[in-house]
C-alpha cells in the first residue's frame, strides 16, 4: 500500500506522539515559581534595608535668664543707713557712777584710722551714751569697766566693740569677729603715741593723760 495507506501498526512501531500535558499541571508549576520568586525578593529586601533609627528628641530651649538687679553704691546704702534712726538701750539700763566716769574719757570727734578710713564719735543726749560711726555701720555705744584700764565702748544690741587706749584706738564687730578699723588715733593719742619714742617704754594700758580743763 502508498504511504497515506500505511497502517496504524507502523505509527506504533517507530513514533510516539507528545502526549500534551494537562492546564492543572500548568498552573501549579506557575503557582509554584511566582511563590518561590516572592520568597527570594523578600529575603534580599530584609537584607539590604536597615532599621530606622528614633528621629532625635529637639533640646528643650532654656528660659531667659533674668537681668541680674543692680548693686546699690556705697553712697546709696551709707544713705540708707544715716536716714535710719537708730534706738537707744532700754531706759531702764542705768550706767553705773563708774562707767559715766570712763565716758568723760573718751575722745570724741573725726579720729583717723589706718588705711584712709576713719571713725566719727558723738555724744548723745543720753549722758554716758555715744553715737559711733565708720562708713555705713552706726553703732550707740556706752561706756563698760574693764580691768586692763583701757576704754571700752560695747553696743550689745550690733554686736560692736570700740576699744581705747592711750596711744590708739580700734573697732571690732564682735557677732563677725572682725576688725573694722585700726590704728585710729584722736589728736591727744597721736602726740602721745610720738612721746612714747623719746621717753622709757609705758604701759599703754594706763589711763591716758586727763585732757586739760576747757
Amino acid at each position: 500500500m502508498g504511504p497515506e495507506g500505511s497502517s496504524p501498526q507502523k505509527h506504533a512501531a517507530g513514533f510516539q506522539p507528545r502526549i500534551p500535558e494537562s492546564n492543572g499541571e500548568t498552573s501549579m508549576k506557575f503557582v509554584f515559581a511566582t511563590v518561590l520568586i516572592a520568597s527570594l525578593s523578600a529575603a534580599a529586601v530584609a537584607q539590604t534595608t536597615a532599621p530606622a533609627k528614633p528621629a532625635a528628641k529637639a533640646p528643650t530651649a532654656k528660659p531667659a535668664a533674668k537681668p541680674a538687679a543692680p548693686k546699690p553704691t556705697q553712697a546709696a546704702r551709707q544713705a540708707v543707713e544715716l536716714s535710719t534712726p537708730l534706738e537707744d538701750a532700754d531706759p531702764s539700763d542705768k550706767l553705773t557712777p563708774a562707767e559715766l566716769e570712763i565716758a568723760k574719757r573718751v575722745y570724741v570727734g573725726d579720729i583717723p584710722c589706718e588705711l584712709g578710713a576713719k571713725v566719727v564719735i558723738k555724744a548723745r543726749k543720753r549722758e554716758g551714751y555715744f553715737l559711733v560711726t565708720h562708713g555705713i555701720n552706726r553703732f550707740v555705744m556706752h561706756p563698760v569697766e574693764s580691768r586692763t584700764g583701757a576704754i571700752r565702748l560695747e553696743d550689745p544690741e550690733r554686736g560692736a566693740l570700740f576699744l581705747q587706749i592711750a596711744n590708739k584706738s580700734m573697732l571690732m564687730n564682735q557677732k563677725e569677729g572682725k576688725r573694722l578699723a585700726d590704728e585710729c588715733q584722736s589728736p591727744e593719742q597721736a602726740k602721745f603715741a610720738e612721746e612714747m619714742k623719746s621717753r622709757p617704754a609705758v604701759n599703754i594700758l594706763e589711763p591716758a593723760p586727763a585732757k586739760p580743763a576747757s
